[in-house]
Parts: C-alpha cells; sequence; structure tokens
C-alpha cells in the first residue's frame, strides 16, 4: 500500500523534494546504519587489535627473554667449555710431567740397579780372588810344611826333628801371611 501511494503521490507532485525520494531514505539509513554499528564494530575491531597487540608485545618479550637466556646459556657453556679446556690441558701437562718424572725416576733406578748388579759381581770376582788367592797361599804351606818336613827329616836327625818341625809350623802361618 504504501507503494501505491507512494507511486500515485509521485504522479501527482511531480517532484517531491529530497525527502520524498525513497534512496535518499535509504542512503540515510545506511549511513546511519554503519555509524551505530559502526561504532560497535570499532570498539570490539580496536579491543581485537589492542589485544593482539598486547599478544606480540608480550611474545616478543618472552622471545627477547628467552633470546637473552639462551645467550646467558651459551656464555655459561663456553666458559664451560673454556674452562674444562684449560683444565685437560692442565691434566695432560701434568700427566706429561708425571711421565716425565716417572721416565727419570725408572733411568735412576735401572743405573742404580745396574750400578748395584756390577758392584755385586766385583764383590764376587774380589771374593773368589781372595778364595783362591787363599786358597794358594794355603797350598804353599802345605806344600812349604811337607817340604820343610821331609828336608827338616832328611837333614835333622830323629830326636830333634820333631821339636824343629812343631816350631816352623807355629812360625810358619805368622811367615806366610
Amino acid at each position: 500500500m504504501i507503494g501505491t501511494a507512494w507511486a500515485a503521490g509521485a504522479e501527482g507532485a511531480g517532484h517531491g523534494g529530497l525527502f520524498s525520494d525513497p534512496a535518499f531514505w535509504v542512503a540515510v539509513a545506511f549511513v546511519l546504519f554503519f555509524v551505530l554499528a559502526g561504532k560497535v564494530l570499532w570498539k570490539r575491531i580496536t579491543e581485537m587489535l589492542d589485544k593482539r597487540s598486547a599478544d606480540i608485545a608480550k611474545a616478543l618479550a618472552d622471545a627477547d627473554r628467552l633470546r637473552n637466556e639462551a645467550l646467558k646459556a651459551k656464555q655459561d657453556a663456553e666458559r664451560t667449555l673454556a674452562q674444562a679446556a684449560n683444565e685437560g690441558g692442565a691434566i695432560i701437562q701434568q700427566a706429561r710431567e708425571e711421565a716425565e718424572r716417572m721416565k727419570v725416576k725408572a733411568a735412576a733406578s735401572l743405573e742404580t740397579a745396574i750400578a748395584l748388579r756390577e758392584q755385586q759381581a766385583k764383590d764376587r770376582i774380589a771374593q773368589a780372588e781372595a778364595q783362591a788367592t787363599k786358597q794358594v797361599r794355603d797350598t804353599a804351606v802345605d806344600v812349604a810344611l811337607t817340604a820343610t818336613r821331609a828336608l827338616l827329616r832328611d837333614q835333622v836327625g830323629q830326636g830333634r826333628s820333631a821339636a824343629l818341625i812343631d816350631e816352623a809350623i807355629a812360625e810358619l802361618p805368622r811367615r806366610l801371611h
């Protein structure tokens, strides 16, 4: 009905002005809708954008904090690695020094053992020489005694020979030694 009344009024009036044009009222309604709905939409959109901005800022802060923690952990790891390398170098140096000391000690021990064996061999040789010399002397004494007894028996008579032999035997070890 309104449409026919409006159409009828439009025929008779010819022109009713701007306010009688339905396109004008559609445009006014469209603008009012966007103004009223736009305020609500604008408010929601800005809240959403603010929330998203805060989330991004928080994520950036977390990323920066994690980056700083990672850098600190990296520095700690590098420091620990450097310290371990230094300790490893010190241990290797200490092991080398200990090996050198052991080498010198072993060489000295070997030299001492060789010197001891050499001295033992010299002592055995000296002992064998002394024993051989003693045996030669003892044998010489025995031969001299036997020769003296035989000579005295031949040259001195039986009566006096026993006393002279005993005297000679008693003096012989003192004279030979």
